[in-house]
């Protein structure tokens, strides 16, 4: 179906991942309703990771936060008022956001106590399965449910610009042969795999493979960083001391070979650009960022949790570090093939 151009803007989540993860909802709506001009929503730094997908036009910038956040945001935005809002964070403050927008249609779930202020209030679907069910799912659901289509292809997807692949150029210059990327940080502490067990895992690798081994962080974790270094033996390169932005992280991520990370932003990245990973979950549950068609290893602290138990509720049981190197040196081999990485 297709009709009159209209201007549809989505408000985009917080994370790195979950933007991602949003990716597909937004890919379908875009072929099967052409008419809609997608613009997005997203907090101050996340625009580059957008950046490249041809279906997408504009990204505005707002913060949503504190209690004037929303009213600040939507004075600045409403010279172009939207005839359409679309919420995928779940918060009250992107429903008071939208209703100040005074768009037409107003879109997303009922949750929060935030109905009154959407005009189309889409119920949250609630499984008769206790287990966790994905953010990319609940996303194709909501677009599914408000504009009457089918997204049937749920692999995420980014693009990148010239001016990141010129800039991740930069970052690689000197780095011969293939890469692995290793990813040490995330936003909490007990989500990060120690820097000794990277540092002895960019070792085994280095010997195991014709390689470059570099490590990837954001400026918050240079200390992290510089730790796996001064363990790891010579040769192990830290990206972040060559500076580069966000939007040329995918570039350098989509270069490399094969990443090993922790369950982060950057993990998401190689699922929609095509570089196969070995992920590493401690006290954070898979299962609610299972992602479809992407050569992935999921290493679990514990493998033997029942189903009916979310990892996240504990946080003892599924202490990351008790991932083992070899493990995840195993995973690697499944990914690459065995020594000097033949497949």
């Amino acid at each position: 179906m297709s009709g009159p151009a209209r201007d549809l803007l989505v408000v985009m989540p917080s994370w790195i991942g979950d933007v991602v993860m949003a990716t597909p909802a937004l890919a379908a709506l875009a072929e099967q309703r052409p008419e809609l001009v997608i613009r997005a929503v997203a907090r101050p730094g996340l625009g580059p990771v957008l950046e490249g997908l041809p279906w997408l036009g504009d990204v505005e910038t707002a913060t949503l936060r504190g209690v004037l956040g929303p009213l600040g945001d939507a004075r600045r935005l409403s010279r172009r008022r939207p005839d359409e809002v679309l919420l995928l964070p779940n918060s009250l403050r992107s429903g008071l956001f939208a209703r100040l927008l005074n768009s037409p249609r107003r879109i997303g779930y009922a949750v929060q106590g935030r109905g009154w202020l959407l005009t189309e209030a889409i119920p949250f679907p609630s499984g008769a399965s206790p287990a966790p069910t994905t953010t990319l799912d609940d996303y194709c659901g909501l677009v599914e449910a408000a504009f009457g289509i089918r997204v049937a292809d749920r692999v995420p997807r980014l693009g990148t610009t010239p001016d990141q692949e010129a800039e991740a150029d930069r970052i690689l210059e000197g780095i011969e042969g293939p890469l692995i990327l290793l990813n040490p940080g995330a936003n909490r502490m007990d989500k990060r795999w120690s820097p000794g067990n990277f540092a002895e895992l960019a070792d085994r690798l280095r010997d195991r493979y014709p390689h470059s081994i570099a490590v990837n962080g954001s400026p918050a974790e240079t200390g992290i960083l510089e730790e796996v270094c001064r363990r790891a033996g010579p040769g192990v390169v830290n990206l972040s001391k060559r500076g580069g932005s966000l939007g040329a992280l995918k570039a350098v991520v989509r270069k490399a070979e094969l990443m090993v990370t922790n369950d982060t932003g950057p993990r998401h990245l190689a699922a929609a650009l095509g570089t196969p990973s070995v992920v590493l979950f401690g006290p954070t549950d898979r299962r609610f960022t299972v992602l479809e068609g992407i050569r992935e290893r999921h290493l679990v602290a514990e493998p033997f949790l029942t189903t009916d138990r979310i990892a996240d509720d504990h946080p003892r049981a599924c202490r990351i570090d008790r991932i083992s190197v070899g493990d995840v040196v195993h995973a690697v081999e499944e990914l690459l093939g065995g020594k000097d990485g033949a497949r």
